[in-house]
């Protein structure tokens, strides 16, 4: 598994911005979008090679998903994810950048143990504020990283940082 890194390559809803400003060109956009197939393709090969752990780490994520569901509503998870995944710099944007998606579970944006993790820790929602408290990178206990974050509403209804600060 490649090491989180805030170098990583823009996600795909960066580089489909970036490709209709013009800022890259065809085939950037194709080896960039290359790139995350190929480490798509990466995970795949690790779940077959371990199934079990994969079944397992699955069951773990439905239930912490379920979680966040019933708590806050999937609306609202699913908005927050997509919103930390603009954050500039964040090293897991390329795992939530697609959360909006609906037809995608919500489970299949955590990682509860499997390397690089991504918990959340605190989700609190009001209606013109969104705070998220999350944990990521290392599996190994107290070597994670944990942030909070602070986005705003903006007049669109649309999240964006105001405040981004260790946990």
């Amino acid at each position: 598994m490649k090491p989180v890194t805030s170098t990583s390559t823009p996600t795909p809803r960066q580089l489909y911005r970036a490709l209709d400003r013009g800022e890259i060109t065809k085939e950037e956009f194709r080896a960039s979008m290359r790139e995350h197939a190929l480490s798509l393709i990466e995970e795949m090969e690790e779940v077959h090679q371990n199934p079990v752990a994969a079944w397992i780490e699955t069951l773990r994520n439905r239930q912490a998903a379920a979680r966040l569901a019933r708590a806050h509503g999937e609306h609202v998870v699913r908005e927050a994810f997509t919103a930390l995944s603009e954050v500039p710099d964040f090293p897991l944007a390329h795992w939530l950048w697609n959360a909006d998606h609906a037809h995608l579970p919500l489970y299949c944006f955590l990682r509860t143990r499997k390397e690089p993790i991504f918990r959340v820790l605190k989700l609190v929602s009001q209606p013109w504020l969104l705070m998220l408290s999350v944990e990521y990178g290392s599996a190994e206990k107290g070597q994670a990283t944990k942030e909070k974050f602070t986005f705003k509403r903006e007049r669109f209804g649309r999240l964006t940082v105001t405040k981004r600060e260790a946990a």
